[in-house]
This record gives C-alpha cells, structure tokens and sequence, in this order.
C-alpha cells in the first residue's frame, strides 16, 4: 500500500517536473529566437550609422582664384557656415602654403628649397549631410558657389558618390529580404516550440470542451500563459542584446555614439511585441486546432 502511494507520488513529482522544464524550454527557445531576430535588427541600425558616417566624411572641396582676398575668402566660409546642408564644424579653410607643407611632410618634397612656385590653390573643405550626398544635390551645391566670385571651381567624388548611392540600394533590398525571412522563421520556430509545448495538454484541452466548457473559456488561460512566456522572452532578449551593447561600448568607446537609448529601446519594444505577439496567435491556433480535432484523432 505504501508503495504503491510512493510510486503515485513519484509519478506526480515527475510529470510536474517534466512540465515545468517543458516550459522552461519554450521560454528560453523563444529568448533565443528573439535574441537573433534583434541582433540583425541591431546590426543593420549598425550598419546603417556607419554608412551614414562615411558619406558624410566625403569631402567636398571648394578651389579660391588665385586673386582671391581675405575679405572674399571669409564671406566664403561664413556662407557655408551658414548654409542648412553642410555638417557644423566641418567648413575649413586651408591656404597654399599649408597645402604645400603637408605635402612636403608626406613626400620629402620642399617646393621653397627648390625655388619654384607654389603650385597649390587656397581651398575650402566642407562635408553635407547624408541626405545631401545626391547627384542633382550636389550639382545644385556646386552650382551656387560657383556664382561666388571668389571660387574658381567645386570638386567632389563623383564615381565615389555614384557607387554608393548603387550600392546602397542592394544593401536595403538584401536587408530587407532577410529581415523578411527572419521574422517568418522567428514565427515558425515559436509557433512549433508553443505547438509541442501544448501537445501533452491535448487530452486536458478536449476533455474541457467535452464537459461543457466554451471554446474561449479554455484558451483564456493558455493565452495568458503565452503572453506571460512571451513576456519573459523578450525580456531576457532585450536583456542580453543591452549586455552586448554595453560591452561593444566599453570595449569600442566610438560605438557607442552610433546609437542611442531611444533607437534601443524601440528595438526592445519591437521584441516584446513580436514575442508576445506571436507566443498568443501560435496558442490560439494550436489550442483551437486540438479543439477542432476528434477525440480519436488526439492519439
């Protein structure tokens, strides 16, 4: 008798052991769903603020007359100071004869020793927003200060602007194929982690409609418990892609200027949504489908 009541209870002990690892493992499954569906979604703002840099760190060079005066040269760079499309504290003003010590620093070559003329311009650099790096933008750019009588002519990359305006585009239609499949694949692997998560609850789930309970009675407490998992989730996701950024900004001081708390944070709010989102829809169909089921197709 006894050992019988210690058996029972033993196999009490373990299929609530079994059930509550089962969820444990749906939990973590979907964190490490959520987790890889962030991190491309935390690599691409990456990315994003990178290409962002480099176009604005294209110089934009502005060549004086050779007659050009003092006066002139500072309405110049006032104006662009001034102007909405260059980035602040990018306009520089650099003359011939600090054009012609760099280069003497960089190749060995003293233009003054040799008694010939400088032949450097005075120029202005200046860089433009991102928005501003467009082929009819800049030709308007060049085409207003080539009305300043003191500019001679206005010089940028052409080819180099080109391609990545090109390259740009294949980048966002790869991106955004893949953030395509991604989502599907973070919606098929939760649903058929909360699909065999409910499996051994098949039997439960008929036996309740069989004794009179409405359909909505018997999945309001699975979809609480799927918003709840869903929940915990996409915590734990959020939790560890704020660890990893935290630590690429120690380790990388200039990584933590591409991005900010509110970029973050809406990320994590996307994760939360997904998590909780999809974790209720896969248990409302997968309860409704065990539902719709007879009695002898449970088995």
């Amino acid at each position: 008798m006894y050992f019988w009541l210690f058996k029972i209870h033993q196999v009490k002990r373990s299929a609530t052991y079994r059930s509550k690892v089962n969820y444990l493992s749906v939990i973590f499954s979907m964190a490490l769903v959520l987790f890889m569906l962030g991190l491309f979604g935390y690599l691409t703002l990456c990315g994003r603020k990178l290409v962002v840099a480099f176009r604005e760190g294209i110089n934009l060079i502005v060549e004086l007359k050779p007659d050009a005066e003092q006066p002139g040269i500072d309405y110049l760079v006032n104006t662009l100071q001034r102007s909405y499309f260059v980035k602040p504290q990018s306009v520089r003003f650099i003359s011939n004869e600090e054009a012609a010590r760099t280069m003497a620093q960089e190749f060995g070559e003293d233009f003054n020793k040799l008694g010939l003329p400088n032949p450097f311009y005075h120029v202005v650099t200046f860089n433009v927003y991102a928005a501003y790096l467009q082929p009819d933008s800049l030709a308007g750019i060049r085409a207003s200060l080539k009305e300043i009588p003191v500019v001679n002519d206005v010089f940028y990359h052409h080819s180099l602007a080109d391609a990545i305006i090109a390259n740009l585009k294949k980048v966002a239609w790869g991106a955004l194929a893949i953030a395509v499949f991604l989502i599907f694949a973070a919606a098929t692997l939760i649903h058929n982690t909360v699909r065999l998560a409910l499996f051994a609850n098949r039997f439960l789930i008929k036996n309740m409609e069989l004794v009179g309970a409405t359909w909505g009675f018997i999945s309001r407490p699975y979809l609480q418990r799927a918003a709840w998992h869903g929940l915990i989730s996409s915590a734990l996701a959020c939790l560890a892609l704020w660890m990893m950024h935290a630590g690429l900004s120690a380790w990388l001081p200039v990584w933590h200027s591409m991005q900010s708390p509110e970029v973050l944070g809406l990320l994590c709010a996307g994760l939360v949504a997904a998590g909780v989102g999809i974790g209720v829809v896969s248990t409302y169909l997968v309860v409704r489908k065990y539902l719709r089921l007879r009695v002898d197709e449970l088995f």
